[in-house]
C-alpha cells in the first residue's frame, strides 16, 4: 500500500508538471511522448493521473489534524503537537 501511495504522489506530480509546461509555455508533455493527445498512449497516461488524482483524495483525511487542528494536538494551530 505504501508503494502505491508513492507511485500516486509520483503520477500526480508529474500530472501537476504537465499543467504547469501548458499553463506556461501551452506545451503539453504528454502529447508530445504519445505523438498526439487524442492517441491511446496519450488517453492511457490522462486516465492513470486522473485515477491517481481520485486515489489521491484519501490522502486528505490523514492530514486533516495538520490542516485544521480537529485531533486536539495542536500542530494545526501552530502548537507542537504529536500527530503524524
Amino acid at each position: 500500500m505504501k508503494c502505491l501511495n508513492y507511485l500516486v504522489l509520483i503520477l500526480i506530480i508529474a500530472g501537476a508538471l504537465n499543467w504547469g509546461l501548458w499553463g506556461f509555455f501551452q506545451f503539453d508533455l504528454v502529447a508530445w511522448i504519445a505523438k498526439g493527445n487524442t492517441t491511446w498512449l496519450a488517453r492511457l497516461i490522462y486516465s492513470v493521473v486522473g485515477l491517481a488524482g481520485v486515489w489521491s483524495l484519501g490522502f486528505l483525511s490523514k492530514c486533516k489534524c495538520m490542516c485544521c487542528g480537529s485531533c486536539g494536538c495542536g500542530s494545526g494551530k501552530g502548537g507542537q503537537g504529536s500527530c503524524k
